[in-house]
């Protein structure tokens, strides 16, 4: 990215966004959107310190959102000449956590949908005992209208993720020192 990008959000992802950003506090995902794409400058700041190799740009991700610990979301831009909105999201979190949450924006829309946040899509255990999804219909309505042909349940999304990028956890750790 260069200084003058593009820090807008994709319209179906800002719409969710504007909905989460409602939610917080109000349920139990932790899952915190920002109101634009980290700056290039915030992004290589960030992914040097995470991976601790001050070699590395960042330039692969756009990073849209945080968990209350500090774990980043972003698209990866993993597949090349391919449109922001059909990259994979990715989770890279606080203590060394990292998986692709999502093949593509479609997917992550239905994901946040049914209840679940990035980091309880890499790690899909219970934050504490009483801790349930919920379909929020509001995000269900965005997710059909930008992403109908992608319903899957949260499962599905994140095994069919995790089948597309077997490789991503081995990719960023080989960048880490």
């Amino acid at each position: 990215m260069t200084t003058t990008e593009d820090h807008r959000f994709p319209a179906p992802l800002a719409a969710a966004l504007a909905v989460r950003l409602k939610r917080i506090g109000e349920d139990d995902i932790d899952f915190e959107p920002y109101d634009s794409f980290l700056s290039a400058e915030e992004t290589t700041d960030w992914f040097q310190a995470w991976t601790g190799n001050d070699e590395v740009t960042g330039d692969e991700f756009r990073v849209f959102g945080q968990d209350g610990s500090g774990g980043y979301v972003a698209f990866w831009l993993a597949r090349a000449g391919r449109e922001l909105v059909e990259q994979p999201v990715v989770f890279l979190g606080s203590e060394g956590e990292t998986g692709v949450v999502a093949q593509d924006l479609a997917a992550f829309l239905w994901l946040l949908a049914d209840g679940y946040g990035p980091g309880e899509a890499v790690a899909p255990h219970a934050p504490d005992p009483d801790w349930t999804p919920r379909l929020d219909n509001d995000l269900a309505a965005i997710a059909e209208r930008f992403g109908a042909d992608r319903r899957a349940s949260v499962l599905e999304i994140i095994a069919q993720a995790a089948r597309e990028f077997p490789d991503f956890d081995d990719t960023i750790m080989e960048l880490c020192r």
